[in-house]
């Protein structure tokens, strides 16, 4: 096992070379201080070096410090992109969180149909919370549709 110094040296020389699970860890480690002094500016900017390649685990910790404004301004559109870019490549994670946006209209226009759409990928994979809202959304949806 090797500490937290050395994983960073190691990390960092395999992400200079635009390894982007290198990146992404890199990423990591700045956001929570592993090995190194946290820093939330070097966590953006190396969680966007491997989102950029098209690193689906930094695409969702970037869709997250949007959304949040956690190491980055709060802006939900961007956080809808990175969610969206992360879904394509099939983490639920990214899928719930993107229906999340689609059904309160955060970040995107408000579409409970594109909502459901999200959440059912989401659900396929068992997401908990997903498969829970799924049935909420389609309810909703044949509700208004009755109405």
């Amino acid at each position: 096992q090797i500490d937290g110094g050395t994983s960073y040296h190691f990390t960092r020389a395999n992400a200079r070379w635009y390894n982007s699970d290198a990146s992404h860890f890199l990423g990591y480690m700045y956001a929570v201080g592993d090995g190194v002094t946290e820093d939330y500016d070097e966590s953006l900017r190396w969680h966007r070096i491997s989102a950029d390649q098209g690193g689906a685990w930094s695409q969702l910790c970037l869709g997250n410090m949007y959304y949040e404004g956690d190491g980055a301004a709060q802006d939900y559109a961007e956080a809808a992109k990175w969610y969206r870019l992360a879904g394509e490549q099939g983490l639920a994670d990214a899928q719930y969180n993107l229906a999340v946006m689609y059904y309160y209209g955060d970040g995107v226009k408000q579409d409970y149909a594109e909502a459901a759409k999200w959440y059912r990928l989401a659900a396929k994979q068992g997401h908990v919370e997903a498969i829970t809202l799924l049935e909420g959304v389609i309810f909703h949806i044949l509700w208004t549709e009755k109405g």
